[in-house]
């Protein structure tokens, strides 16, 4: 796992620090309030018991603000993190950050990605095709 400190909506910190003894999913997502990302938010938010049971922490990680995320994640009731990265550095070293293509045209941003971390913060799997209606089948099955 990079190294990092970033700020969720609630104003907490995080860093890879913290994440440490813990299993971790990632997932990193182009927009709040979108569809598509609203999609995988409410999927993991309506699965987010079985994660706790399975031992996970779960993140979301975009580029959108925290005065943002805190909208999103009170319309949508979701509760999990979502880190803050308006600088896309942990975007970049991951490499959920690159060129995409949206509408047939070529931009760069956010790719949709998600990430599962051990105990160790050792990346055991990345998920490069995200489902955004059944992403947390793709995580934990």
């Amino acid at each position: 796992m990079p190294s990092f400190c970033l700020t969720d909506q609630f104003g907490k910190d995080w860093s890879n620090e913290e994440l440490a003894g813990c299993k971790t999913v990632l997932y990193a997502y182009p927009k709040d309030s979108t569809p598509g990302c609203t999609a995988e938010a409410c999927d993991i938010r309506d699965n987010y018991e079985r994660f706790l049971s399975q031992g996970y922490r779960v993140f979301g990680l975009s580029k959108d603000s925290r005065e943002s995320h805190i909208k999103f994640a009170s319309r949508y009731e979701l509760p999990f993190p979502l880190l803050s990265d308006p600088e896309h550095t942990l975007l970049e070293a991951l490499g959920a950050w690159g060129e995409k293509k949206l509408y047939g045209k070529l931009s760069t941003g956010t790719l949709r990605k998600t990430f599962i971390f051990d105990e160790t913060c050792t990346c055991i799997k990345v998920i490069d095709k995200v489902d955004t209606k059944n992403a947390s089948a793709q995580i934990i099955g």
